[in-house]
């Protein structure tokens, strides 16, 4: 985020107008308020809710601090040039501690200083970070991944024994801090191919009566982040021995007797401030180091979780604070960019206050609008991560609470699953009671309702289960997308080492991001199976109320626009889950991807969009409460509302073209034969009934196909496809399209904006 502020007075002392007596008299003749610096902290914080939370502040503040200090100079003093951990590499990691960022993950009483759950805090610090350099932000993330199946599925001793291990060390402390890493991958060919396949190994080494079982560990790993230094590794491996059941991750440790080997750095092209390795294990540990701990049941042991029981606890977090380093590239190539675009001709042609001067590039309306299209990706993708960050954070309460009250009752397995099930009832019921006016509620069964915290847990569960994989996959991969076009803004300039905010390093690290923990594939698989559960889709339900509300007070921000393509995508979800192809074969269904991968992306962009407009309306109705905010607030949210109209409406033309396409596709195009054509009209039968039916004429040809004498029939491919019971589509779709009216001129409104915005003389991290 940019660290300039938004409110006009500090902006004269914090920031060069670059506007000379050309834009001088283009704003005097324009009487609208519009943008005037790029958005400030103060914005930020009120739009993704921390403005209350000081201590997030300030490590958000040191955490800029080493991105745009150590982490950038390493940057452009060819730091990226290498594969190996090299010492440059390694001086990142004091900084690290002592700003904070280290610790940040740990509680107080493990040696960290942030109560509470911590998904949004490492959001901020992934954001800060990957603002600069997103190897850098891996480098800090990968030792929180590398002991997140710890915090997660550890036992008390495990968790008293690594947590605490990885906080900096204080001044006079004698003790060795813990680096972790996470070693779920292994060596061509197994690796990428799927997490449920483990080529690593583990086997009972020895075992004598009495005595905690001996474990022998066989690891091979590929692409495993912070091995140029961890000590601490979280391996998953699975059983080669009949006294060992399932799979598991097991604690490995330098030192352990047996095969400690770091292997060869990894010759990637992107993330090079990260160190990668493919080390090898081969490791004698106890059985008390699997993670979770373990039973023992007619002489085998039972660990409690299975390594994907384990992952999928880690990677329902971790997944959104990847997606949130793409969008901190997004946005942090606005003000380079325009840097670029204004001072594109200077030195040649044009004096100072002429539009090539002043404006250069930005004089044409291609660069503006293309420029206003990664702004609004990077705007909508960070609204999703950060309200899944904060959604994980409300969750993991009430996750403990779940937990502790299954425990209580002794419910496992199938028990606990049939006991939740009952909750998700309950949880459906508070919906169809707060979807009623207020006079016709059952108030006593609603507070009932709502003070049952397991309640809350199903309804928040269904919606983390969707946002998690749909921030992941949206925000890395369509913007990598948008990246690259960000690196197109910049010429030729843009994939030179030295572009201003290192775009083309960005661009290239955005490939590695859309792989990072489950590529694409897997998290369309994830959201074809979350998005269809009843739970989730009465919200999504009332989600289509909210944004039709908001649309008759902010009506600029296209929510009424987004509503009906929210409308039109629920119609085809439940559409294909009863119909079949033009071969009777069920639409619906985990092998044809064809359909639920598709409708997934589509739900990807009307989330972000949603999101977009709610972060907007939250700055509008709390902005004016703010004195750095208020003077400015106007101006910021005209532009963030066209911004929104622009990406709402992006969002619904990509969801109703992929409803269109499944719900049409899958249908036989009529041909030139008598079942088709039974509908068709000859000339000559329409001229009789005329005189009949006065205006048949009119209408058969305006809905049907009319041979013409002479003629055997039209020249295309077959008769027109008619719509019978998909009535309700094709009103809808057209709705759609006319719900598209004014987009355009906000996108003109937003690139005019452009024009004008100050920025800085420089950036503030060096090129």
């Amino acid at each position: 985020m940019s660290n300039s502020s938004s409110g006009v007075g500090a902006a004269k002392i914090a920031i060069t107008m670059n506007k000379g007596k050309f834009m001088e008299a283009l704003a005097e003749t324009k009487s609208y308020v519009s943008l005037q610096t790029l958005p400030g902290d103060d914005v930020r914080q009120l739009m993704w809710r921390f403005a209350d939370r000081y201590e997030l502040q300030m490590l958000v503040q040191a955490a800029r601090n080493v991105a745009r200090g150590p982490v950038a100079r390493l940057v452009a003093g060819g730091g990226r040039n290498s594969h190996e951990w090299t010492p440059d590499k390694a001086a990142l990691l004091p900084h690290f501690d002592e700003s904070g960022i280290t610790a940040a993950f740990l509680d107080p009483e493990q040696g960290g200083f942030i109560a509470g759950p911590k998904n949004f805090v490492l959001a901020l610090i992934a954001f800060e970070l990957a603002w600069v350099d997103a190897g850098a932000a891996t480098c800090s993330l990968a030792g929180n991944l590398g002991l997140a199946p710890i915090h997660e599925r550890g036992t008390p001793e495990q968790r008293a024994k690594y947590i605490p291990a990885a906080a900096p060390l204080k001044p006079g402390e004698q003790r060795k801090q813990i680096r972790a890493a996470f070693a779920l991958t292994e060596p061509i060919p197994f690796v990428g191919v799927e997490t449920g396949m483990l080529a690593g190994k583990v086997r009972v080494a020895d075992w004598k009566s009495g005595c905690e079982p001996m474990l022998q560990v066989d690891k091979r790993g590929r692409f495993i982040t912070n091995m140029g230094f961890a000590n601490v590794v979280t391996a998953a491996v699975d059983s080669d021995d009949n006294r060992i059941k399932g799979s598991c991750m097991v604690v490995l440790e330098e030192g352990y007797p047996g095969i400690w080997d770091r292997g060869t750095p990894t010759k990637k092209l992107v993330h090079q401030l990260s160190s990668t390795n493919d080390p090898v294990f081969n490791l004698r540990v106890p059985a008390n180091r699997i993670v979770g701990g373990y039973t023992v049941k007619d002489g085998v042991i039972v660990p409690n979780y299975s390594h994907g029981e384990i992952i999928e606890a880690v990677f329902r977090r971790t997944r959104v604070t990847v997606g949130l380093m793409t969008s901190a590239k997004l946005l942090s190539a606005i003000e380079p960019i325009i840097l670029y675009q204004r001072r594109r001709f200077r030195g040649g042609e044009g004096a100072p206050g002429t539009p090539r001067y002043e404006l250069g590039i930005q004089q044409k309306e291609d660069a503006l609008h293309r420029l206003v299209d990664i702004w609004a990706t990077g705007e909508a993708s960070a609204s999703l991560g950060f309200a899944a960050a904060r959604l994980f954070d409300e969750l993991d309460s009430l996750e403990k609470q779940k937990d502790q009250w299954l425990g209580k009752k002794k419910l496992t397995g199938r028990a606990a699953f049939k006991e939740l099930n009952k909750k998700q009832t309950e949880a459906l019921e508070l919906l169809r009671i707060m979807s009623r006016p207020v006079g016709e509620r059952d108030h006593k069964r609603e507070e009932e309702l709502q003070a049952d915290p397991l309640v809350k847990f199903s309804m928040l569960d269904s919606l983390a289960n969707v946002l998690c994989p749909a921030c992941k996959l949206w925000n890395t991969g369509h913007g990598a997308n948008m990246m690259r076009e960000a690196v197109s803004l910049m010429g030729g300039y843009g994939i030179t080492e030295d572009c201003p905010g290192f775009l083309g390093q960005k661009w290239m690290d955005a490939q590695l991001e859309a792989t990072y923990e489950g590529p694409e594939a897997v998290q369309r698989l994830q959201l074809s199976i979350t998005m269809t559960n009843e739970l989730f889709l009465a919200q999504f339900e009332q989600w289509i109320t909210g944004m039709r509300r908001i649309a008759s007070d902010r009506s600029g921000t296209g929510a009424c626009t987004l509503a009906t393509a929210m409308q039109l995508w629920l119609w085809t979800l439940k559409h294909v889950q009863t119909a079949t192809d033009a071969d009777g074969s069920k639409l619906y269904h985990k092998s044809r991807q064809g359909v639920t991968f598709p409708l997934a992306d589509a739900l990807c962009w009307l989330l972000a969009a949603r999101q977009f407009i709610l972060d907007i309306a939250e700055l509008d109705a709390k902005g004016g409460e703010n004195p750095a905010v208020a003077e400015s607030l106007p101006g910021t949210v005209a532009f963030f509302t066209d911004l929104c109209h622009v990406q709402t409406a992006r969002a619904a033309g990509e969801a109703g073209r992929i409803c269109a396409e499944i719900v049409h596709g899958y249908n036989r195009h009529p041909a030139w034969d008598e079942t088709s054509c039974h509908a068709c009209f000859c000339a000559s039968e329409l001229e009789t009934l005329e005189g009949l039916i006065p205006g048949i004429d009119g209408s058969a040809r305006a809905y049907s196909d009319v041979y013409e004498s002479g003629e055997s029939h039209p020249l295309k491919a077959g008769p027109c496809v008619r719509f019978d019971g998909l009535e309700a589509f094709v009103r809808l779709r057209a709705k759609l399209d006319g719900c598209l009216t004014g987009c355009r001129l906000a996108k003109d409104r937003a690139a005019e904006a452009l024009t004008k915005v100050m920025t800085r003389e420089a950036l503030d991290y060096p090129a």
